[in-house]
């Protein structure tokens, strides 16, 4: 049997027979039938909920007149990657905004909830990076696709249609780097953070872990700014019309 955290735990006595059959569907099996559910996807499931509940409460209490701090919070947030995104993208940037916003709070609130006693960071094991990865690989090439049709080939060749066939492989491979790239940035700092305040806890729990939980705030903020950021970069080189 794993090592559970106490949600862990809950879920996988309740929930065990369905994760297990949703597991079956997909043929796959778990090598613990009776704990299916592992910890990183507890902590997702757990941060998921807070989402929704945190936008269901934003969205009951909207107000122009006398808005509150979450309302702040969250107009701060996606106006600052609006602003960004029309930097970076130009014109009709607005259109990905939503899913840069949503990507961005996803990532800092997985990175953050490591800090409560009795969770872990989901973002300091590598799946789940690479899921925020490859769904940012495919949403990217998908707008390319939508903007672009079949032209959106072209992006992988150059400008000089004589070097396209070494191009083409060169540029293909550096789109499939893009996917490590952005996984292994955000899982080895997220990881090396937390294993770093455990370390120091253990030796003197008083103190001075308050001083590495502070520096994994901050590596939480720049780790979501640097993947947003680059997220946006990719957004703008499938989209844009120059070439």
């Amino acid at each position: 049997m794993p090592e559970q955290l106490w949600i862990t735990a809950f879920l996988n006595k309740y929930l065990a027979g369905l994760a297990n059959a949703i597991l079956g569907v997909l043929h796959i099996h778990s090598h613990h039938p009776q704990a299916p559910i592992t910890n990183y996807v507890a902590m997702q499931l757990l941060v998921f909920v807070i989402l929704v509940l945190g936008c269901a409460i934003v969205r009951s209490r909207l107000s122009v007149d006398n808005p509150g701090p979450i309302q702040h919070t969250m107009e701060s947030i996606d106006g600052f990657i609006a602003k960004q995104g029309e930097e970076i993208i130009g014109h009709g940037s607005e259109r990905y905004t939503a899913y840069l916003t949503v990507l961005g709070v996803y990532i800092l609130t997985c990175c953050l909830i490591g800090l409560i006693p009795g969770f872990e960071a989901p973002t300091a094991i590598p799946s789940v990076p690479l899921g925020c990865a490859l769904v940012t690989w495919f949403y990217y090439h998908y707008q390319g696709i939508r903007l672009k049709g079949f032209g959106y080939i072209r992006n992988f060749m150059g400008p000089v249609p004589v070097m396209a066939p070494l191009l083409l492989p060169i540029e293909m491979f550096s789109h499939l780097a893009r996917v490590m790239s952005l996984t292994i940035r955000l899982f080895a700092n997220m990881f090396a953070g937390d294993m770093v305040t455990l370390v120091f806890f253990s030796l003197c729990p008083i103190a001075i872990p308050v001083v590495f939980m502070l520096l994994h705030i901050g590596v939480s903020f720049i780790q979501t700014y640097i993947f947003v950021l680059l997220a946006t970069v990719y957004i703008s080189e499938a989209v844009s019309h120059e070439h």
